[in-house]
């Protein structure tokens, strides 16, 4: 039996049918060459309605061939893509809605006409590559150059040290050559690293900042050590940084720029050690030495108290801050005596000296510093108007 369909559908149907009809779509066709001008075989084929979105794949034929349909009138992206051989290729194209385009891709003449182009990119940057190779190389060979007499300044240290008297002079005068030496290569060094290498910059600069501190250009110094930790904060830096500043202070007449540069070694010692804490009591040990070999004993005490409070089994820091504050006794004549007001630091820091290392080299000096304390603490009879004899010690330390 025949169904009968009504006819308000019948008249949807029709319309449906006429509509599908109307639309123009197209088609596109081409051949893959390859690298080598020859077909493309199985490479996958992407194209990409720029408009709409539409997107459809292939893969070519044995003879590079692909083919598509149902593509409506557009720009269209084509990619080619072989992963395999780490190919990807894109361009675009004009599809006609109407009927067919034909799109032929040949990888081989594509590289040719970008060849010219992408070799003289090669060539310059070539160029500019070379260039970098060999300024880091003439780089190199002034630092190994200002390396090399820094090293031959150590050796001649320890050689000044043992020298007779008749000899210092020579050995000096070639210390200095060194220095100078040192300088000079390091200075031409640090004008040849590149802008971005900031690693090689602090580390000429670090060493160029130990060259001027030896040869006794401590301004110089610090300038080049503070550069050097902008580049690459390393405590070590900061420790060299904090000891030009300690000797820039000591080396100004004027108190109060003499204690803000004291305050600057201070916060470059506070920089060190929080990078590496086990630097912290060396660097303000430095500080202290420094002032009190200047003979600012006062002022050598607060640094000389951070270095014990951070490194309590230093027996030389805690002989340097008893001597530190036997430099700050106050006398007093009484009659026919002299009595003496001893800081209640000397004598325990003495003692802690002696508790850090009992056989080591401070502890002989605590003990008769500690005997001298014991005896001024009674007072020492005098006639009125003359000093006593001081019991204390005048002694030169090093930094390290």
């Amino acid at each position: 039996m025949r169904r009968l369909i009504p006819v308000g559908a019948l008249l949807a149907f029709i319309f449906l049918v006429a509509t599908t009809a109307s639309a123009q779509l197209g088609r596109a066709s081409g051949q893959i060459m390859d690298l080598q001008g020859k077909p493309y075989a199985g490479i996958s084929v992407t194209l990409k309605n720029v408009g709409t979105g539409q997107t459809l794949s292939t893969k070519t034929d044995k003879n590079g061939n692909y083919s598509m349909i149902g593509l409506t009138g557009g720009v269209y992206s084509i990619t080619l893509s072989d992963p395999k051989n780490n190919l990807t290729y894109t361009e675009q194209f004009q599809v006609d809605a109407n009927g067919e385009t034909e799109h032929s891709i040949d990888l081989q003449k594509i590289q040719a006409s970008q060849g010219g182009a992408n070799n003289a990119a090669a060539a310059e940057q070539q160029k500019k590559n070379e260039a970098t190779q060999n300024q880091f190389k003439n780089m190199k060979q002034h630092v190994d150059a200002g390396i090399a007499a820094l090293n031959d300044s150590d050796a001649l240290r320890k050689q000044l040290a043992a020298a007779p008297a008749d000899q210092k002079s020579a050995i000096q005068d070639k210390l200095n050559a060194d220095y100078q030496t040192a300088i000079s290569e390091l200075e031409q060094a640090d004008k040849l690293v590149g802008d971005k290498d900031t690693k090689n910059h602090s580390v000429v600069l670090a060493n160029l900042g130990q060259s001027y501190a030896l040869a006794g250009r401590n301004d110089d110094a610090a300038i080049a050590f503070q550069k050097a930790a902008d580049f690459n904060p390393q405590a070590g830096i900061y420790v060299n940084l904090s000891l030009a500043q300690a000797h820039q202070a000591a080396a100004l007449t004027d108190p109060a720029a003499a204690t803000a540069k004291v305050s600057d070694a201070g916060a470059s010692c506070d920089k060190a050690g929080a990078l590496d804490p086990t630097l912290t009591a060396k660097c303000w040990k430095n500080i202290g030495i420094i002032l009190s070999n200047k003979g600012d004993l006062k002022d050598a005490v607060p640094p000389l108290q951070k270095a014990t409070a951070a490194d309590a089994k230093d027996a030389q820091g805690w002989f340097l801050l008893g001597s530190a504050y036997m430099g700050m006794i106050e006398t007093k004549q009484e009659g026919d005596k002299m009595t003496y007001t001893i800081p209640p630091g000397a004598a325990d820091s003495y003692q802690k000296a002696i508790d850090a290392d009992p056989n080591g080299p401070y502890a002989a000096q605590a003990k008769q510093m500690l005997d001298s304390i014991a005896q001024m603490s009674g007072g020492e009879q005098t006639n009125v108007g003359m000093r006593p004899k001081s019991t204390k010690k005048k002694s030169s330390q090093s930094s390290q």
